[in-house]
């Protein structure tokens, strides 16, 4: 029963997320090209380098060969809304490694930094990157620490999971086309 349960909601969200894998597929680029620019965003995406984020994820993604568009997509993983829950939690896990103030408190300082950075204009850097600065260094040691643990982390799962997603998709649009051929030839 559970097992149903939990192979319907996942089936729904493939479902859900078709759009999503077709515009993957559509993309001029191997699934492993595609996947690696995702996974470039992604990492980026976890670090917090908000202001220069789509600027790296580029320069990144044109250095390592992968999808450009890939990468500035999921680049967007981290904005005003997701920016206090995933940089309160990669925080947590950099302060494992190195002291800093407390989690809640720095909670709220990222609240906040999602509050300021909300107001500003995308090509408004400079004040964002000032925003993040105000964090104060013993906020940001730990909270670089753990962003490169959580990001590299959820990029190499990324990674994984897009590049055998959309080779099995590409494949399955293989066959589809070989068996309409096959099947406008016996016409």
């Amino acid at each position: 029963m559970a097992k149903q349960i939990v192979s319907r909601s996942f089936t729904s969200f493939l479902f859900k997320m078709r759009p999503v894998f077709r515009w993957f597929i559509r993309l001029r680029s191997s699934p492993r090209a595609i996947a690696g620019g995702f996974s470039v965003g992604v990492f980026i995406a976890f670090t917090p380098t908000i202001g220069l984020q789509v600027i790296l994820a580029i320069i990144v993604a044109t250095m390592l060969n992968v999808n450009r568009p890939a990468a500035i997509l999921a680049v967007w993983v981290t904005n005003p809304v997701t920016i206090p829950v995933i940089f309160t939690f990669n925080y947590w896990v950099g302060s494992l490694i190195l002291p800093g103030p407390s989690v809640a408190t720095v909670s709220r300082y990222l609240f906040d930094l999602a509050a300021t950075i909300s107001h500003l204009d995308i090509w408004e850097i400079k004040d964002q990157l000032g925003a993040v600065s105000r964090l104060g260094m013993d906020v940001i040691y730990p909270l670089v620490v753990g962003s490169i643990i959580v990001g590299t982390l959820c990029a190499t799962l990324t990674y994984v999971v897009l590049s055998r997603l959309l080779e099995y998709f590409l494949a399955r649009r293989k066959q589809r086309r070989e068996y309409k051929k096959e099947q406008s030839a016996k016409k």
